[in-house]
Order: C-alpha cells, then sequence, then structure tokens
C-alpha cells in the first residue's frame, strides 16, 4: 500500500517539478519522512537523501526538455554551478553529523520564513519591474550565494528552489521561467549531496526494521516517487499548461504552505 501511495505523490512531484522547479523535495521529503516513520529520528535523514535522488532524476529529465531558448538564460552561471555543488556537498555531509531533529525543524522554520518574506517583502507576488527593463533583461544569480544555497537546500533536501525561485523572480524573470530554470540549479546541488548520501553509512537503526537502504537512501521509496513523476514530467513538459504569472506564483506560495503543514503532521 505503500509503494502504491507513493507511485501518487510521484505524479504531484512529477507537477510540482515542471510547474515549480521542485524536483521533489519538497514534496518528497515529508512523504518519506512519514513511510519511514519506523526509523524514528533517522526517518529525517533517510528522506533527505532519498529526496536527493529523486531530485537528480527528476530534475535532469526536466531540463533535458526543456527548451534551448529557456536554458540560455544561465549563461556565464559556471561558477554559480560549481558552488552550489561544493555547498551541496558540505551541506549532505552536515546532514548525516547534526542531530536528526535538527534537520525536521529546520526545514519546518525555513519554509514558514521564506512564505512570509513572499508574502510580505515586494519582488515575488508584486515586483516592483516596468515593461522593456527588468522582464526585458534579467539580471543573473550572484555566483557568490551558491555555496550557501547549495548547503542549505542538501541540508534540508529541498533542492534549493526555494531560494533559486524567488531570486530569480526578483531578479526580473517571469514565474515560468524561474520555475524552469529551478530545474538545472537544483540538479547541480542534487547531484553531489546524492553522491554522498549513497557512500556514508547506513543509519543504525535500519538493520531493526524492514527499511532497506543504500547509505542514506531509501531506493524503493525513490523507485515508487520516479515512477509516478517521469511520465508526468514528460506530459507537461511538452504541453505546458498555461497559468498567469501572478497566480502562478500565488500557488507556488500555497504549495509550500501545505508542505509546512504537512511537517508539523508528521513529527
Amino acid at each position: 500500500m505503500d509503494f502504491v501511495m507513493l507511485i501518487g505523490v510521484g505524479l504531484l512531484t512529477g507537477v510540482t517539478t515542471v510547474l515549480f522547479g521542485f524536483g521533489g523535495g519538497f514534496v518528497a521529503v515529508p512523504v518519506v519522512v512519514w513511510v519511514d516513520a519506523v526509523l524514528g529520528a533517522d526517518a529525517m535523514r533517510v528522506a533527505t537523501a532519498t529526496s536527493a535522488l529523486v531530485m537528480v532524476v527528476n530534475a535532469g529529465f526536466a531540463t533535458a526538455v526543456t527548451p534551448r531558448r529557456v536554458l540560455l538564460s544561465l549563461r556565464g552561471s559556471g561558477t554559480l554551478l560549481l558552488l552550489l555543488a561544493v555547498g551541496a556537498s558540505a551541506g549532505a555531509l552536515a546532514t548525516r553529523l547534526a542531530p536528526a531533529a535538527l534537520a525536521h525543524w529546520a526545514f519546518v522554520a525555513y519554509v514558514a520564513l521564506t512564505i512570509a518574506d513572499l508574502l510580505l517583502r515586494p519582488g515575488f507576488l508584486r515586483p516592483n519591474t516596468q515593461v522593456g527593463t527588468t522582464y526585458d533583461a534579467p539580471r543573473p544569480l550572484p555566483a557568490v550565494l551558491g555555496a550557501p544555497i547549495g548547503a542549505v537546500a542538501a541540508f534540508l533536501g529541498v533542492g534549493g528552489s526555494v531560494m533559486t525561485v524567488p531570486a530569480m523572480r526578483r531578479a526580473g524573470h517571469a514565474m515560468h521561467v524561474a520555475t524552469a530554470l529551478a530545474n538545472p540549479l537544483t540538479l547541480a546541488i542534487a547531484l553531489p549531496a546524492t553522491v554522498v548520501s549513497l557512500y556514508v553509512a547506513a543509519v543504525p537503526t535500519a538493520a531493526h526494521t524492514q527499511v532497506h537502504l543504500v547509505g542514506l537512501i531509501d531506493l524503493r521509496a525513490a523507485s515508487a516517487l520516479l515512477l509516478g513523476a517521469l511520465p508526468v514530467i514528460s506530459v507537461l513538459r511538452r504541453r505546458p499548461p498555461r497559468i498567469p504569472d501572478r497566480i502562478h506564483a500565488w500557488a507556488y506560495i500555497g504549495l509550500l504552505l501545505m508542505v509546512t503543514v504537512a511537517m508539523l503532521l508528521v513529527v
């Protein structure tokens, strides 16, 4: 039954990957925490690592089918991508060493603060731009942000989209472009985080449960999530829905709110 439920959640991660740039992290983490609750406090570590693997595949596939003209917006971002990867490696190691409860509550706190920031600070729902200026020539993300974004994203298992999408939105990108560009940035974060998670020792509690891990990754959960997500990504990338920009921005905030509630319920 859990496997079927995970496939259903995978369908949702496919939608969020295309529409919001979430490669699966925000949706996958609460669900894997719930499915692997038998691991106790270690469930959050496993959920974070499993989320990273799901994001590698989802974000990689979504990037591969994104129009080249959109991806050209990342020209000159090599240093940013490198620093995202370096930060992600450090964040993934920190997840293994830090108290398990810290990652859980840091996840909740960070998303809650992000929601407040998006609602209260101009630039996301109410972009302070003029036609013919900012939207025609969006600013690139500063490379210096790469390391901290990568570290926080990998530590929490969120892939970075919750940081990169608002930043790109305020830099002048429309929502459909900001969310599309979040996928290659997520890939830069999730790939090194997954490698680290595969090679660290499995949590001790897993030896006494039915949860079979490779490193810190629950491959059964990851497989089910991907089985649901990939067909949806393929369909939506070929026929993307047309969503008004402001409604798209509100939906992004609504999804963050739902995930925050879900994480509070799995405590």
